[in-house]
């Protein structure tokens, strides 16, 4: 799913043109519509752009890197294969902008909210260099669901959040699948998310990390506990949030941060930068899945309910669009900061 979103977005992008697509040996030698029309999920038709471009084998490195400037990654296998295979093509001098989790957590791989950590991008150079690249790199982006609340709380960060408290209500499309795929889910509700928890607690505090010695290193602060849940919603993950300062603002204090607040894509342009990263709603039944999720074309956050609370100092409701801002779309931000920074440059 996340591989026809970057197909989607792609179509008649101002910057990047699709010209190969890679997979598993078994989709290999077939046209891209041959390989998902069957499977194609998004509401969206196949872009016509793509669909005689004949899909080669993700494996053959050499030949799929020489006929592309830089690569989107989005596979599924096991976590050492993801590791070599993206490491594979950052050392042909080509640089990978990965959506998988394989190397969210390798020292000095960037893994980038372009609006939030954009100096993390310094470690390439020390990458490149234990790469034995000059042009090559991987770049990854955070875990989908972590962008429903740490943009919010991003943005407050002056204050000095201490303890959060997060539960995330995410979307099937998180899975990878649709009610089609998945009529279980209707009219249900599962209460875990292999993974996801750990993910949503500590991927955060790489995010606001330091850059020392050629590695990011964690934050320490604050301190996150989460659950994760997986609700009957086609797209679109909402958390509710409980968070303490160590110096709390006040309710106006916090409506400011989050009106004001842009970052580096806002600052450059960048294509698929929203205008407004963070949108408040002062109706109390606001942000809605449904309703609010493909707000700044899925790319905008936003948030509610803000409320001062008995246990903590706030609580607040975010939502973002998991396979948009929080997938593909969030890659293709970084890889346009990426090219505007002038770490991605055509071969």
């Amino acid at each position: 799913m996340v591989g026809q979103r970057f197909v989607q977005l792609l179509d008649q992008h101002p910057w990047f043109e699709v010209t190969a697509i890679a997979a598993s040996a078994s989709s290999a030698g077939k046209t891209y519509l041959e390989s998902v029309q069957k499977r194609w999920k998004l509401a969206t038709p196949i872009p016509e752009a793509v669909k005689n471009i004949i899909v080669q084998d993700a494996s053959k490195v050499e030949e799929v890197a020489a006929g592309v400037d830089f690569v989107f990654c989005a596979v599924d296998m096991p976590k050492k294969e993801i590791q070599a295979l993206e490491e594979a093509y950052a050392k042909t001098g080509t640089p990978v902008v990965s959506n998988n989790s394989a190397h969210r957590w390798t020292a000095d791989v960037p893994m980038v909210v372009p609006e939030i950590n954009p100096e993390h991008l310094e470690v390439i150079e020390a990458q490149r260099k234990r790469l034995g690249t000059t042009t090559g790199f991987i770049a990854v982006k955070p875990n989908c669901s972590i962008q429903s609340y740490v943009p919010a709380l991003h943005a407050l960060r002056e204050f000095n959040p201490t303890t959060v408290v997060a539960s995330t209500y995410q979307a099937i499309s998180g899975a990878g699948k649709n009610f089609t795929d998945w009529p279980e889910m209707l009219d249900n509700v599962i209460p875990y998310i292999g993974g996801e928890e750990e993910k949503s607690e500590q991927e955060p505090l790489r995010i606001w990390g330091t850059v020392e010695d050629g590695g990011i290193v964690k934050a320490s602060s604050p301190i996150i506990t989460t659950q994760c849940i997986r609700v009957p919603v086609t797209d679109g993950h909402l958390a509710t949030v409980f968070v303490k300062f160590e110096n709390k603002p006040s309710k106006e204090e916090v409506l400011a941060r989050w009106k004001e607040f842009q970052g580096r894509p806002q600052e450059l342009g960048l294509p698929s930068a929203p205008k407004q990263f963070i949108t408040y709603f002062e109706e109390e039944n606001r942000p809605q899945t449904n309703l609010d999720r493909d707000i700044e074309g899925g790319m905008g956050v936003s948030v509610g309910r803000l409320r001062e609370d008995s246990l903590y100092d706030f609580k607040f409701v975010g939502l973002s669009h998991n396979t948009l801002r929080g997938a593909a779309g969030g890659a293709v931000l970084i890889a346009e900061l990426l090219k505007a920074e002038g770490y991605i440059q055509a071969k």
